[in-house]
């Protein structure tokens, strides 16, 4: 019985440089089970806060114990320097998860050591790292993407985890210290939501030959995260993890697929059956769907679930559209309105003009100057010029040119006024053709579209004003 042992898979969780590293205490904090936990840096205060259960303290002849100072290079030769210890402590590993916050020194330049040495001894090796945030600098950005591109090559499944997306699901209140706890917890979600599925008892068991057929030289892969309670929450929790921020591009086309799916004991086999449903419709038809269900009671009524997508097609997922749905166009000014009128009219002014002739200019400034400053309930200045019928029916906005539609709208618009001086709706004008001013009549409906507009006199104390037909 010697052997019995073997039947459990090793997992070592490995955090290499200052992120890496405290993203292996936030695991230890909450409780992750069935893992080793290494402690790899070039710092050594930090090294000492840690509570990996192993810590090596590497590039000490280079750095002093004082940090890479953000140089990948310096990282690396630290890293290679102690190879042989790296070597022990990774030695009889099923699984290695390489875990490290891309852009600084030590986790950049020597996380790839770390993957080679690890997959050259026959683990499966799964590298967890974080893309800087944009405040952090171009360089750091410039250098994670180098780190990544390294790393990528000597893994067998790289997920990365991209902090810019965390601004998107956190509150705009967030402090610095909970937005970097925030991108360990996501860390955390992905190292957990694999060897869960290996290492907890559910509803649907795994074992580490499951795992490995998914995640073995998968290259690029995904993970999305999702939680809900109520009605239909594991259906819910799933579109969520679909559709996660996290998810840099689409998991369409994805060959393997690992779901976690975590609930409580009352979570339901239907509930279980949804939320598999629905994410094996996102992947690739002919997906290799890795498939377990994790009870855990603390979790309340809450469902979490967690996908990764990983072995596409081309070595790499296809990138989510940055487009943004198609706005609504925004309702234009009056004025807009009224200057794409004027505009439209002079240029059909020549072939479809009523033969209605062009009304008087208004008057002078000093004239003008009695009238109110907008009209017709537009809030339109007043203009020096006259347009034509045809502009003025034109309407804004692209309405109805059809005068039988301006008078069914005309006693809409009629209000009354009881101050002197005041013109009700901007319809109080002298006759456009020189006649005199009429007295007040009944709005009466046109019997041809070519009658010219209705008049009406003004106030008695008021000046005889010509307005611009386009208001009337």
């Amino acid at each position: 019985m010697a052997g019995s042992q073997n039947y459990l898979a090793v997992i070592k969780v490995v955090g290499i440089g200052g992120g890496g590293v405290n993203a292996v205490n936030r695991m230890i904090e909450s409780g992750l089970k069935g893992v080793e936990f290494i402690a790899i840096n070039t710092d050594a205060q930090a090294l000492l806060m840690s509570d990996a259960d192993v810590k090596l303290d590497v590039g000490k002849e280079i750095t002093r114990g004082l940090g890479a100072g953000a140089d990948p290079e310096v990282g690396r030769k630290a890293a290679e320097d102690h190879g042989e210890e790296i070597e022990e402590v990774l030695r009889g590993a099923d699984m290695v998860f390489v875990t490290a916050g891309e852009g600084g020194g030590t986790g950049t330049g020597g996380a790839p050591v770390v993957a080679k040495i690890a997959r050259s001894l026959g683990a499966l090796t799964i590298g967890v790292v974080t893309r800087p945030f944009t405040f952090e600098g171009r360089r750091r950005s410039s250098q994670a993407e180098s780190g990544i591109e390294a790393l990528q090559s000597e893994v067998d499944t790289l997920i990365v985890i991209p902090n810019d997306r965390l601004l998107s699901i956190a509150d705009k209140q967030v402090s610095m210290l909970d937005a970097f706890k925030s991108a360990d917890q996501v860390l955390l979600s992905g190292v957990q939501g694999i060897t869960d599925l290996i290492t907890t008892p559910g509803l649907i068991n795994l074992d580490f030959a499951d795992v490995k057929s998914v995640m073995q030289g998968a290259g690029s892969a995904l993970m999305g995260i999702g939680s809900s309670r109520g009605d239909d929450r594991a259906l819910q929790a799933a579109e969520l993890a679909v559709s996660s921020p996290l998810l840099e591009a689409s998991i369409d086309g994805a060959y393997g697929v690992l779901l976690s799916i975590q609930g409580g004991s009352d979570l339901g086999l239907y509930e279980v059956s949804e939320a598999a449903r629905l994410v094996q419709e996102a992947a690739h038809p002919d997906a290799n769907i890795i498939f377990g269900s994790v009870i855990d009671d603390a979790l309340g009524d809450e469902v979490r679930v967690t996908v990764i997508a990983a072995g596409f097609e081309g070595g790499g997922p296809t990138p989510r559209s940055e487009s943004s749905p198609l706005a609504r166009p925004e309702r234009a000014t009056r004025q807009e309105g009224a200057n794409r009128a004027l505009g439209a009219g002079r240029g059909a002014s020549a072939s479809s003009a009523p033969s209605r002739p062009e009304p008087r200019p208004a008057r002078s400034a000093d004239s003008a100057s009695a009238a109110p400053a907008t009209s017709g309930g537009w809030g339109v200045p007043q203009q020096s010029f006259a347009p034509s019928q045809q502009e003025a029916q034109g309407g804004f906005h692209g309405e109805s040119t059809d005068p039988a539609d301006s008078e069914q709208e005309a006693p809409q618009q009629a209000q009354p006024f009881s101050q002197q001086g005041q013109d009700p709706q901007g319809q109080a004008f002298g006759d456009a053709r020189g006649a005199q001013p009429v007295q007040p009549a009944p709005v009466q409906r046109q019997p041809s579209p070519v009658q010219p507009p209705r008049v009406e006199e003004p106030p008695a104390d008021d000046d005889d004003l010509d307005l611009p037909s386009f208001l009337k």
